[in-house]
């Protein structure tokens, strides 16, 4: 079945599908508050996501690689939502910082320094300079062009407009 059969109007397909991670940002009030300006405030948002994202991937991770007992499966799930957590406030607190200590609220470089914090984190706790050296490179490079799009209005899935 395509997406397209479902029992939707054409109005909701179109906006379901243009879901992301930016719509996501944008419906918890991330973007409301200018960069550079209420760090706590971005950062407790980028923490909340980056949380929800760890328990959605951690509950895929333990249906397909399913643990021998309940213990293992709180601590495996903990692990990972945890490490997501850290990462998202990493993320959301340099970013902030960044912004102000260059005094260049809307630059995407600000984005990118604070994907490549979130990456180095994640080396550090996985004990691995490639992880962290190719996680902060990663990160920083979709950091950088998620602010590049929504500075410039890309449109990132969905039809095209004609």
């Amino acid at each position: 079945m395509h997406w397209t059969s479902l029992p939707f109007s054409r109005e909701a397909s179109q906006e379901l599908s243009s879901l992301s991670l930016l719509a996501v940002l944008g419906a918890m009030g991330y973007w409301d508050v200018p960069d550079g300006t209420d760090c706590v405030q971005k950062t407790w948002i980028t923490t909340k996501v980056a949380t929800t994202i760890g328990l959605v991937g951690s509950a895929y991770h333990l249906v397909a690689f399913q643990p021998e007992t309940a213990m293992e499966a709180l601590q495996r799930a903990g692990n990972v939502t945890v490490t997501m957590a850290a990462m998202g406030a990493i993320f959301g607190m340099t970013t902030c910082l960044t912004a102000q200590v260059r005094d260049a609220p809307d630059e995407p470089v600000n984005y990118f320094v604070g994907g490549c914090a979130s990456g180095i984190f994640l080396g550090a706790r996985t004990h691995s300079i490639t992880t962290g050296a190719s996680a902060c490179l990663g990160l920083g490079v979709l950091a950088f062009f998620g602010k590049v799009a929504k500075l410039e209005n890309w449109r990132l899935i969905g039809p095209p407009k004609l």
